[in-house]
């Protein structure tokens, strides 16, 4: 910024100083002149204030430019008509620099608009707070669900709904939450989730509030009619043959309504009167282990968390898995990352849904000869407990992936169907999930995600 003229200026000045000292020490100390030697004196003194002066009034120009810039006055102007031409080419070059400043501020400004803009139109609210819970920003979207028109302090929401409000100050960064609230269109289910980051030595945290109630209600009523079609197809299995039996039993007994003879029935009548009724037994029986498979499904039991280590649930699962029919031929292995790797959980409960995990691998394997079953224990890229069960097996197809989890259903002639929507309702009751990749003739991957 600095120009080669008050360069040039600078030790123009400088060097006469030394010239002139250097003369002042010849006429002082070798020739004795005295009248020399005060004029010389004077021409230094005079030189080296000049010199001062000229840098201070440099460095005064430069102070005030940056005291300006630091005020964030931007519409400074300095002449460029300076009679100077060293001070000429400085204004020229601190007008360049402001200009070019006023060119970042308002392309800042743009910028920040147009997010800002970005952010009101978002149907997603959008809350950001600091560690003392002051609010710096919420768009209308946040102050529409949460049915305020101001939000300065994180307090406000208390008033509106303290759950809300227990949620969003225990939230976690990273974490999705999910909670309910009543506002003027009646319950809503809110999904929270928060992002935190610092600036200037603040950590601000980012949190987004979206309603999912429609999603969710969709997702109930699809949810409801997978289940209704095959509890139809379920019951409706076990009555026709029963139905059938039943008329085929009334017309041996009945001729148009009316009741034969006793002398009529045969030996051979009786004999096949047996045999419809103890199909219509198993029938029935069939029919009663369907509902409590249902019972079992629908009574859940509540989870009694504590913390245990991974390494031993593995220990528990190995166990386990030996006792099951044909284990010997399918081979299990285990990779755990984090020896010390915990989880706050049921025990018993994750041990029921891994162990129905590699049992289900187990049976798809079991015409695979080179079957192998690998439980891999870690974190997640959210730094949360998983659990892994792969196999390498005939996999599942596309469009039964989204059926596997509906109760009843069942690619297998004897399964049951309610194996792995059990294993979700337990991932469910501890706050996690359970999730499903899989690659036909290749590989499965159950996840439970805590």
């Amino acid at each position: 910024m600095i120009s080669k003229n008050l360069y040039f200026n600078i030790i123009i000045r400088v060097m006469l100083i030394v010239m002139f000292s250097s003369l002042l020490g010849y006429f002082a100390f070798i020739n004795q002149s005295l009248r020399f030697s005060i004029i010389f004196f004077i021409a230094i003194a005079f030189l080296t204030i000049s010199l001062i002066s000229y840098l201070n009034s440099t460095n005064k120009k430069i102070r005030f430019f940056f005291d300006s810039v630091r005020n964030d006055d931007s519409n400074l102007s300095f002449p460029v008509n300076a009679k100077e031409r060293s001070f000429r080419e400085l204004y020229q070059s601190m007008n360049r620099v402001n200009q070019q400043i006023q060119k970042l501020k308002i392309e800042n400004r743009n910028q920040e608009q147009y997010f800002q803009i970005l952010l009101e139109h978002l149907a997603t609210g959008i809350i950001t707070y600091n560690e003392k819970g002051f609010i710096l920003h919420a768009n209308s979207s946040a102050k529409r669900l949460l049915s305020t028109d101001v939000l300065t302090h994180l307090q406000q929401i208390e008033r509106i709904d303290q759950k809300l409000f227990q949620t969003i100050i225990s939230i976690k960064p990273f974490e999705r939450r999910l909670v309910a609230i009543n506002n003027e269109q009646g319950e809503i289910q809110l999904s929270l989730k928060a992002t935190s980051f610092r600036t200037n030595n603040n950590e601000l945290i980012i949190l987004s509030i979206q309603d999912i109630k429609n999603e969710l209600d969709e997702k109930e009523l699809e949810s409801w009619m997978k289940l209704i079609r095959v509890l139809m197809h379920e019951i409706m299995n076990s009555i026709t043959p029963i139905t059938s039996l039943s008329e085929s039993l009334s017309h041996i007994y009945s001729t148009e309504g009316i009741p034969v003879l006793p002398e009529e029935v045969t030996a051979k009548t009786i004999v096949t009167t047996l045999q419809g009724l103890n199909v219509i037994k198993e029938q029935g029986k069939g029919l009663m282990s369907f509902v409590e498979s249902y019972r079992k499904l629908t009574r859940v039991p509540e989870p009694v968390k504590k913390l245990f280590r991974v390494a031993d649930l593995l220990s528990r699962v190995q166990i386990l898995y030996s006792s099951l029919e044909r284990s010997d031929r399918i081979d299990l292995s285990f990779s755990l990352k984090d020896p010390d790797l915990e989880i706050f959980a049921d025990q018993n409960l994750i041990s029921q849904v891994l162990i129905n995990l590699v049992k289900n691998a187990l049976e798809a394997n079991e015409n695979n000869p080179d079957g192998k079953i690998r439980i891999v224990a870690g974190v997640d890229n959210n730094h949360h407990p998983e659990i892994c069960v792969n196999d390498n097996g005939p996999g599942i197809t596309e469009e039964n992936l989204d059926e596997i989890f509906v109760p009843f259903f069942t690619t297998r002639q004897n399964g049951s169907g309610i194996g792995l929507s059990i294993s979700k309702q337990i991932m469910r009751v501890h706050g996690g999930n359970l999730k499903v990749r899989s690659v036909p003739n290749k590989e499965t991957i159950f996840c439970l995600s805590f």
